[in-house]
């Protein structure tokens, strides 16, 4: 595995600036920047918890009405004072926070007053697109996960997608979104069954060209999922560490 990238350099000054980290250090002294940060965070992670909660509702209208109320007291309230800065991971933060919730949330005589006539400041609502949240709960494996595995799965997923998104991003700004299409399937561990004859046909291109391409492509890869997870932990040190974890938990639930 490649050496991390500047991002989770012990002496960096940029790993202070990431999302949760600066949201931590404002616990004290909360600023907009660091309201905003933990908005930003919200908007990127929110079908986990929600596919979390939707496992334990009755419905998807609980469900929702559930999620929007958490996230409404998470960005209104005072959820950050319990945070240990030093044991800080935005997803154990969330994990604990909304269990912590529905224990207090989930039998209460006026369920039906929940999520109504609020709105979640700072945060756009439809950001949550709940139709396409549902639907793909609805795709869910049939396997009998808990809620809380459910999550962690689904944070990896959600994790690795914006990574693909920004990575695809990077190359459909370059004007090269061909490659990034024909050199994806690259990216995978078994890449090793990856055509590259086939791939060099397609861009026009020799195979020893291509194979330079791939490397590009997921080292640039690596970099960026390094930089997504350096904005969920407060550490450099746990980067690593939580990129283990949620490959651990992914093969883990694909055994299953």
């Amino acid at each position: 595995m490649a050496r991390p990238s500047s991002i989770v350099s012990r002496r960096s000054p940029r790993f202070a600036t990431t999302r949760w980290s600066l949201v931590l250090q404002a616990k004290d002294k909360p600023s907009p920047d660091a309201a905003e940060a933990l908005a930003d965070l919200c908007r990127a992670y929110w079908y986990p918890l929600y596919a979390m909660i939707r496992r334990r509702s009755r419905d998807g209208h609980e469900a929702q009405d559930l999620t929007q109320e958490f996230f409404t007291r998470l960005l209104e309230k005072d959820f950050l004072d319990d945070v240990d800065p030093a044991r800080g991971r935005f997803r154990a933060f969330l994990l604990a926070a909304v269990k912590h919730f529905l224990s207090n949330e989930w039998d209460k005589e006026h369920a039906a007053k929940r999520g109504g006539g609020h709105r979640i400041q700072s945060l756009d609502v439809q950001a949550f697109d709940w139709d396409s949240g549902e639907s793909r709960f609805l795709t869910e494996p049939s396997h009998e996960l808990t809620p809380e595995r459910l999550f962690e799965r689904q944070w990896a997923i959600s994790l690795l997608d914006r990574v693909l998104k920004r990575l695809r991003d990077d190359y459909l700004n370059l004007d090269k979104i061909t490659e990034f299409e024909t050199l994806t399937p690259f990216l995978s561990r078994d890449r090793d069954g990856a055509n590259y004859a086939e791939a060099a046909e397609r861009l026009h291109a020799s195979e020893s060209t291509v194979r330079v391409a791939a490397h590009r492509l997921r080292k640039r890869y690596r970099e960026l999922l390094r930089e997504e997870i350096a904005h969920t932990v407060s550490t450099p040190e746990e980067v690593e560490d939580e990129l283990r974890y949620l490959f651990v938990v992914l093969s883990s639930t694909k055994a299953q």
